[in-house]
């Protein structure tokens, strides 16, 4: 009898639930700003509320939805890293030893500033002794295997035209502003920061070189960096993977470098015997040939003493760590003051020995019931894509039987990895913290060479689960998506409604990423991830015109200011956007919520997806971080990532009663229309 009642009781409050989600108010009513009409700025109206009830932390330069699944995350991965750091008893060698010593280094301020540079001496002394530019670069080259090197990038990956060959890649670097265009600009904003970036250097010089002259090595340094931006390929041009793709042999390279021998500087950090490197811009490499003699060796070991400070000084005595967030954080983000301490370490942590908290995080914190539902939201995303490709009326049915082919073989990875990376060869200590960073950026560093000799592992990961992102990657042919950016805040998946889940979750980030394999950078790769032509031409043509109307959309928009968003540079992020919210919108009207487009708390279907939409990109930023973003990152400032491809979705003004006297409304002759 007592089960009876009991099942009798849960069976009433079972109906009582059902009742009341679906005559309360919507969960998301909450975030609505009720004064914006939605069909002028849809963005206010979704999340003016909730960012007016959000304020930005001063230690932020960003915040919106990402930072409340980020604190959740912290409070869970605290929990871990103190319990590691107080478990006397963990064995040397071990996973918990190493989050535990990690996490204390970094929390114990008195020995990091009682040790104050003394960590780096050793790497300065290398310096010193530096002779001529030869030595110079071979030392930069040493250096990168402890993430401390300069002038270039150097790293592992597939070969783009090979996807299942790893190479050796090399591309342009060496500036310490975010992107090339900050050393040209005439804006009085960029202006303003070259003259600060300037006085930081100096000051940062004068902590630990007492000789004085510390103004002119600012300059001498700035100068060498204004010269390596003006040989650097602007954003844009960097999204051309064709032009930045070069197969050069090592005597190739030599013949661009003559003063350098790249058999030995690659030989050097365990790279032997490559029958070819891929150079992304060969005009860098012959450009810093010629910059070789321009400055003296004095010049060039100033400058590679910069890049060493400035890439430790987070993880030094509060003088350093102070004066880089001045720079980095203040001027260039707007913070005004830094993280918590304990955030900062565990940013660190994470980031260094992240799958061993990953593990702990998907066990608790991404149960099998969300990783099934999220299945059957990719399942149906793909339906739907495959269906709007079969009835495009601009694509040849000889394209679209490759585009059925590469999005029937797309692989999807969910939640986490099968496999998780060792590191039993990571030396973690408490002594040093700045020994731990190095340490652990040389294993991660040792961990990318060994792929040059191994097979392409395609079940790896290249972000943790516990990270809020997602990614495709077109050399694999596959959408990732971590458990974290699955995770709605203060909500259980199974508590929320299919409409608002294939906003959120299937256009946002399914959607996004899987059009990315279509996009005018991910259509160049074939279903195998090799980077070879498989369009027709007529069709390649037809894609370039329809995107044309994009590019001209978002160059007419126009930010603090005078700034306008590069409508070249954010092309592929924003065709995803809006290819992820048409290709959702028919996968979410396969669902019994959307064949039924019934209200729930006064939204119907349509209108609960695209708000749903709206809430995935629910973050404002400093107007510092704003200029910033529009400078450097391919994606567009997440009002225009709802804003404006709503703006091109038929659906959308239907439900929202958008008219040509709304600010929302486009014209039918400039709307966007590719998938």
């Amino acid at each position: 009898m007592k089960n009876l009642i009991k099942f009798t009781i849960l069976i009433f409050i079972f109906t009582m639930s059902i009742n009341l989600f679906s005559q309360e108010k919507y969960f998301l009513a909450e975030n609505i700003d009720p004064t914006v009409n939605p069909a002028d700025d849809f963005f206010q109206y979704a999340n003016g509320t909730f960012i007016k009830m959000h304020p930005i932390p001063p230690y932020e330069h960003t915040y919106g939805i990402f930072n409340l699944v980020e604190d959740s995350v912290y409070v869970y991965l605290y929990n871990i890293c103190l319990d590691a750091q107080n478990n006397t008893s963990a064995v040397k060698g071990s996973n918990t030893q190493k989050i535990g010593d990690f996490f204390y280094s970094g929390l114990d301020e008195a020995s990091i500033n009682k040790n104050d540079i003394k960590p780096l001496i050793e790497y300065l002394k290398k310096i010193d002794n530096v002779s001529n530019f030869a030595e110079a670069m071979e030392l930069a080259v040493n250096l990168k295997q402890y993430g401390l090197g300069s002038f270039f990038s150097l790293y592992v990956s597939q070969d783009l035209m090979q996807s299942d060959k790893n190479v050796v890649s090399l591309y342009q670097g060496g500036i310490g502003l975010p992107e090339r265009d900050y050393y040209f600009n005439k804006d009085a904003r960029t202006g303003k920061i070259r003259t600060e970036y300037k006085k930081h250097i100096e000051k940062t010089f004068s902590l630990f070189n007492r000789k004085g002259g510390n103004d002119k090595i600012s300059l001498s340094i700035f100068e060498i960096e204004t010269d390596l931006a003006s040989i650097s390929r602007k954003l844009e041009d960097l999204r051309d993977d064709y032009a930045n793709y070069n197969k050069m042999t090592v005597a190739e390279l030599n013949k661009l470098t003559p003063s350098l021998d790249w058999k030995k500087l690659l030989g050097s950090i365990g790279i032997k015997n490559q029958d070819y490197i891929i150079v992304g811009q060969p005009e860098f490499f012959s450009g810093l040939e010629k910059l070789s003699g321009k400055y003296s060796i004095e010049d060039w070991k100033n400058y590679m003493k910069w890049n060493l400070v400035r890439n430790l000084s987070d993880y030094l005595s509060k003088d350093f760590e102070e004066e880089h967030f001045k720079f980095y954080g203040t001027t260039l983000n707007g913070t005004t003051e830094q993280k918590p301490r304990w955030k900062r370490v565990l940013d660190n942590t994470n980031e260094m020995l992240g799958d061993v908290l990953g593990m702990e995080y998907v066990r608790l914190y991404f149960p099998p019931e969300d990783k099934e539902r999220t299945k059957q939201i990719v399942d149906l995303m793909v339906k739907s894509f495959g269906e709007r490709i079969k009835k495009l009326d601009w694509m040849s049915d000889a394209t679209k039987e490759k585009a059925l082919v590469k999005l029937g073989t797309m692989v999807k990875k969910i939640g986490y990895p099968d496999k998780w990376k060792d590191y039993s060869t990571l030396n973690i200590s408490r002594d040093s913290y700045v020994k731990n960073i190095i340490n652990a950026s040389k294993w991660h560093f040792e961990d990318n060479i060994s792929k040059l000799y191994k097979p392409v592992d395609r079940t790896e990961w290249d972000m943790t689960p516990q990270t809020y992102n997602a990614y495709y990657n077109p050399s694999n042919n596959e959408i990732v998506l971590p458990a974290a950016i699955l995770t709605i805040p203060g909500k259980k998946m199974s508590e929320v409604d299919d409409a608002f889940l294939f906003g959120f979750i299937g256009a946002s980030t399914v959607g996004h990423e899987m059009t990315h394999g279509f996009d005018d950078q991910g259509r160049l790769y074939d279903e195998k991830g090799n980077l070879q032509g498989w369009w027709t031409p007529t069709d390649s043509v037809k894609f370039v015109d329809r995107t044309k109307l994009m590019v001209d959309q978002f160059n007419n928009y126009v930010v603090l200011d005078s700034m306008h968003i590069n409508g070249k540079s954010t092309l592929g992020e924003n065709i995803a956007d809006l290819g992820g919210l048409v290709i959702g919108y028919d996968a979410m009207k396969m669902t019994k919520d959307g064949q039924e487009n019934k209200e729930i708390g006064g939204f119907n279907a349509d209108q609960r997806y695209f708000l749903g939409y709206a809430y995935s990109w629910a973050m404002y930023y400093r107007p510092e971080m704003l200029a910033k973003r529009v400078m450097t990152d391919v994606h567009s400032p997440a009002f225009l990532r709802v804003n404006a491809p709503f703006s091109n979705i038929n659906e959308f003004y239907k439900a929202f009663n958008v008219s040509q006297n709304n600010k929302m409304f486009r014209p039918d002759n400039v709307r966007v229309s590719i998938w």
